[in-house]
């Protein structure tokens, strides 16, 4: 009796809906597609991922709609203060779309090509995205750390999702052992913190360390090992120096689309949570964690670009990509950090969130075309697979070409712009060495992708190549890279709309 007075007598948060709804419809679209699915027989050609795709596309418009109520009433929390609704949130939830978008476009041909098709991975791919939508909202820890276990569960079954290649198995494991670390790191910092604070709220966190004097604030170290802890697992996600090691095998073993879907979808949720945490939450220990901040950007940088060099799978050498421009997103990290505060402001946070657009966009066409060229089993994604691609494929080695040109910051392309950004934040704060080192790994880096477009172009073919499997090209997959390559050269020639639009 007693129990059924209290639940009587409870009351919630008051939910806000239309506030919530790009995740809902993303929640929704995967709930459909799985139970649907499970009782009817297989859907048409294309079904799955039109369905996808389509959900997507609907997510990111209510994303729109939610980015026109903010300009009318401003920003706010949701659902008890746990959850932001600004423009920054807005503005990654339409990122995480339009990954989710490109992505199921590149899946449809795989999955049907290796004997997979099904509607499990474009289910993972909506429940992944829920997850990165919560971490890039959240106000509080342990939402985040929600957000953060749906998508890595979800990735680490991705992983492994290719049932008949061995690699696609190890991969999955040991993304799933490495990630397990990196939660218990972060959860471990949110215990500290809460120790330290009495709060996993960001606002509450924030109000408790405004009461204590300068002096205990910076002696108090507990919250430091807490803050440090927090960088370590956010370090891990974004594929950072020296956390980036589980990056190149799991992204060679794990099935193609499902890289493209880690090095866009994965990492904007990542640097989404790190911005959060690091500038809204623990503003207060900027100074502290800066320098730690800086080494790691500059390790990332530099690690990234020289290790990619040497490489000669395609897929490790993307994946050592990846990291350098993790390394080019931290440098715009350090920038913000040092303006943190209540609101998530400034040409740091700027040029991080116009960065993880454009790299989204870049990444998501690029690993559509390695998945083309990867050939049956992915058996084809080192160098040699891509020798002679200008020939046989030459519209398909032209696209190729303009997203590498756009990865390597090539003027006249989205990347150029991306770059230029992310530098010129740290030239506004005065980290003059860190913007040099970005640019002269830009550099070393560039080596990387010249190695790729040389292979397609100019090497000669060699006995044996007319017995390959022909490349071929679907209908959704050219839309994928048509759109990724049309978006890079539009951003690359007409960027004054983009920068003036990110908040």
């Amino acid at each position: 009796m007693g129990a059924l007075f209290a639940a009587d007598t409870l009351q919630g948060p008051k939910i806000d809906w239309f506030g919530l709804s790009p995740l809902l419809v993303l929640l929704g679209g995967a709930m459909v597609l799985l139970v649907v699915a499970s009782l009817t027989p297989a859907w048409p050609r294309r079904g799955y991922a039109t369905f996808t795709a389509v959900t997507a596309i609907v997510a990111g418009v209510f994303g729109v709609l939610l980015w026109h109520r903010i300009d009318d009433k401003g920003a706010t929390t949701l659902v008890g203060d746990a959850v932001h609704l600004d423009k920054v949130g807005v503005w990654l939830a339409i990122t995480i779309c339009v990954g989710v978008f490109l992505v199921a476009l590149v899946t449809d041909d795989y999955l049907r090509r290796e004997g997979l098709d099904g509607p499990e991975l474009y289910v993972l791919y909506m429940l992944a995205a829920v997850g990165g939508v919560v971490m890039s909202a959240a106000n509080d820890l342990i939402v985040l750390f929600l957000g953060l276990e749906i998508l890595s569960i979800a990735m680490y079954v991705m992983a492994a999702s290719h049932r008949k290649r061995i690699e696609s198995q190890e991969s999955g494991i040991k993304y799933f052992i490495l990630g397990g670390f990196s939660s218990a790191f972060f959860l471990y910092g949110v215990a500290l913190i809460y120790g330290g604070s009495g709060s996993t709220n960001f606002t509450r966190i924030v109000a408790a360390f405004d009461a204590t004097i300068q002096v205990e604030r910076h002696n108090d170290a507990l919250v430091l090992a807490g803050v440090a802890l927090l960088m370590v697992g956010l370090a891990f996600k974004v594929a950072a120096v020296p956390f980036h090691f589980w990056s190149p095998d799991v992204y060679q073993g794990a099935p193609t689309p499902v890289t493209a879907f880690m090095a866009s979808v994965g990492k904007a949720a990542a640097f989404g949570a790190m911005l959060r945490v690091l500038l809204q939450a623990v503003p207060h220990w900027a100074d502290d964690y800066r320098p730690a901040l800086w080494l790691i950007a500059v390790l990332t940088l530099v690690g990234g670009a020289v290790m990619a060099v040497v490489q000669t799978n395609v897929k490790r050498m993307l994946a050592f990509s990846s990291i350098s421009h993790a390394g080019f997103l931290l440098v715009g990290v350090e920038a913000a950090a040092h303006g943190g505060g209540p609101t998530l402001a400034g040409p740091g946070v700027s040029s991080v969130l116009m960065y993880l657009l454009i790299y989204t966009v870049l990444v998501a066409g690029t690993f559509g075309v390695v998945t083309a060229v990867g050939r049956t089993g992915d058996a084809a994604t080192g160098l040699a697979g891509f020798r002679g691609l200008g020939t046989q494929r030459p519209l398909l080695a032209l696209g190729m070409t303009v997203l590498l040109l756009a990865q390597a910051g090539v003027p006249l392309t989205s990347g150029f712009v991306a770059k230029f950004g992310v530098i010129t934040a740290a030239v506004d704060e005065h980290s003059y060495a860190i913007a040099l080192i970005a640019m002269v790994s830009a550099v070393i880096a560039a080596f990387l992708y010249l190695r790729i477009m040389i292979s397609m172009w100019v090497t000669e073919p060699e006995a044996g190549d007319d017995a390959r499997e022909a490349v071929r090209v679907p209908a959704l997959l050219g839309v994928a890279i048509g759109l990724s390559v049309a978006f890079t050269l539009v951003i690359g020639f007409f960027p004054g709309w983009l920068i003036d639009i990110t908040p």
